[in-house]
Order: structure tokens, then sequence, then C-alpha cells
């Protein structure tokens, strides 16, 4: 028997919560197949409003709903892991909880799961309710991290997505702290296929990913896989060390000649042309330090406070295997 685990992470998301709930409940008794059964992993993210008491108010009427709190706050690709982490699925479906993604695509992406694909991604034709501002620049993000990466990562692609179970153990095995999991998705590979889909409007709340979140957002895409950020700043100073060998050499000629006058205007101008260069290549360097030393330390990528699980349909945990009896030598005849 199948079992499919449908994983939310949520921060303030108290008004969306029953509404998200229902509807979920309401495709999945559709588009459950004889002899599947489902749960749903929710992830409450450090929320400061009444989400928690939401989903276990929900809990008591909804039995597979599986609800995740975390210690504090960690942020939404974190929270996405750990619920990735605890849902028992054969296969997984991720989404947000604002009901910006819609429940109903699931039908679609169990379809093509039973069709053999590892991953079945929604690709985002239409963004409602959002400003132009961020649609052109959610555009141009997803473009410029598919020329610097080395990975193929689809465009116009979120979070929103269905996993196959050996998908989902080995995105386990990857540790990263600056986490980027549309990328790590497709940087595991497998059969992957793409479903088009018009994204909604929130549907209560506002939105957790402010200009300065989307800019840190993106800093973490390029920099988990790319390095030619870093080249870019090695080639920037071979460059500006060349262009400054030349004016140097000018400088030196017109001084021969008599030409050269001191001016100050154009002291200026190379002084803080350098400067810049220099604390742009430094800045690039210190993203990619920063990230090393988050990850030396080695702290865990999350800490749970606790787990209600309160399905009677969900399979436990699978028991930990018995120690194989030694076999005792017999005994050596005299």
């Amino acid at each position: 028997m199948s079992l499919i685990s449908i994983v939310v992470p949520l921060f303030n998301e108290e008004g969306n919560v029953p509404e998200l709930i229902r509807r979920i409940e309401q495709i999945m008794d559709r588009a459950a197949l004889p002899g599947e059964r489902y749960e749903i992993v929710a992830v409450n993210d450090g929320s400061r409003d009444g989400t928690l008491a939401a989903l276990r108010a929900a809990q008591a009427r909804q039995p597979r709903l599986v609800v995740v709190d975390l210690s504090r706050n960690f942020g939404h690709q974190i929270a996405a892991t750990a619920g990735l982490e605890t849902a028992l699925g054969d296969a997984v479906i991720l989404m947000d909880g604002d009901l910006q993604d819609p429940p109903e695509l699931i039908d679609a992406f169990l379809e093509k799961w039973r069709e053999g694909y590892d991953v079945v991604f929604a690709t985002r034709k239409k963004r409602r309710g959002e400003t132009p501002f961020k649609v052109m620049t959610a555009s141009v993000f997803y473009r410029t991290i598919r020329r610097l990466t080395n990975v193929s990562i689809p465009v116009d692609t979120g979070d929103f997505r269905l996993m196959s179970r050996r998908v989902v153990d080995a995105l386990a095995l990857a540790r990263e702290k600056h986490r980027f999991l549309r990328g790590l998705v497709s940087w595991v590979g497998f059969k992957q296929t793409g479903v088009e889909y018009e994204r909604d409007p929130r549907h209560s709340g506002a939105t957790k990913y402010p200009l300065s979140k989307m800019l840190t957002f993106a800093i973490d895409g390029i920099t988990s896989f790319s390095e030619i950020p870093l080249r870019f700043a090695t080639y920037l100073g071979f460059g500006v060390s060349f262009v400054a060998f030349v004016y140097a050499i000018v400088v030196l000629l017109l001084k021969i000649y008599g030409y050269n006058e001191p001016g100050y205007t154009s002291m200026m101008v190379a002084i803080l042309f350098l400067g810049g260069v220099q604390l742009i290549t430094i800045g690039i360097a210190g993203e990619y330090l920063g990230r090393i030393y988050d990850q030396v330390k080695q702290r865990p990528l999350y800490l749970i406070s606790s787990v209600d699980r309160a399905s009677p349909e969900a399979p436990a945990a699978p028991p930990a295997a018995e120690p194989a009896p030694v076999s005792q030598p017999a005994p050596i005849s005299q």
C-alpha cells in the first residue's frame, strides 16, 4: 500500500490553515487510488501567531495531519527540509501554505508519478496577485541562475513539486546550511518532468518574502551552485590591474615629455575606481567565506520541539533490526 505525504511549511499562516487542510483533504480523497493512503505534514516554523493552535485544532478532526513544531524560526527552506525528513510517504509533495500553490494540482502530480517520474515540478505560466516588480525580478533571477550554474534548474519553478522516496532520501544526504531546495532537486537528477499552472493570489496574510529576503535567497541559490562570481572577481582584478598598468605607462610618458600636470580629479577617479573594485571582490569572497564558516560549525539544520502524529493509518518507523545470533564454535574433541 502506497503512502503519499503532503509537506507544508508554515510561518504565521493562522488564517490559511483551515482552508488549506480542507482543500488538501478534498483533493486527496478524490485523487488517491484504492490502496493509497495519505498524510499531511504541517511544519510550524516558529510562528508568532495562532498557527500552531490552528494546526492542533485541525488535527483533532483530521487524524492524518502530522504537526511538526520547530523550536524556533529556521526559515522556509529549513522548515521544508524538516518536513521532508519527517514524511514517511513513497511520494512526497512539497507546497507552500499560503494557497498560492493550488492543491488541485496534486492530481496531475500523482498521475505523472504513477507513470514513473521521480520529480514532478510545477512551472508558473501566470502569477496572479503579485506586483509587476516581483514578477520581473523573479523572471530575471531564474534566468540568471540558470546561466550561472552548471545544474539545469527549470525557470519559473518554485518548490511546489512531487518527489519520489529515493529523491527525498537523496536530499537527506545533503546537509547544506544555506539551502536552495529547487537547485538541490535538480542536482539530484533522476527522471523529472513539469506541469504548468497559474499561480493564485494569497488566500490571506502577507508575503514572507520581502525584497531583502528575496535578495538573500538569490545569493544562496547562486553561491550554492556556482563558483562563477569568484571567477568574475578574479577576472575583474586582472582587468583592472591591466588598465592601471597601461595608465601608469601613459602617465610616465606624459611626465617625460612634459605634458603631465597634477590633477585632483584624475587622482580621485583612479582611487575611487580601484577602491570600489577591491570592495566588490572582497565582498564576493566574503559571501563564500561566510557560508564555509557556517558549514564547518556542523550545527544541526533544525531542532524539533515536538511531532504530533495522531494518524492510525500512517506506518510507524521500521523497528531496529535484531542482531544476528552469533554461532558458537563447535567444541574441539581431544
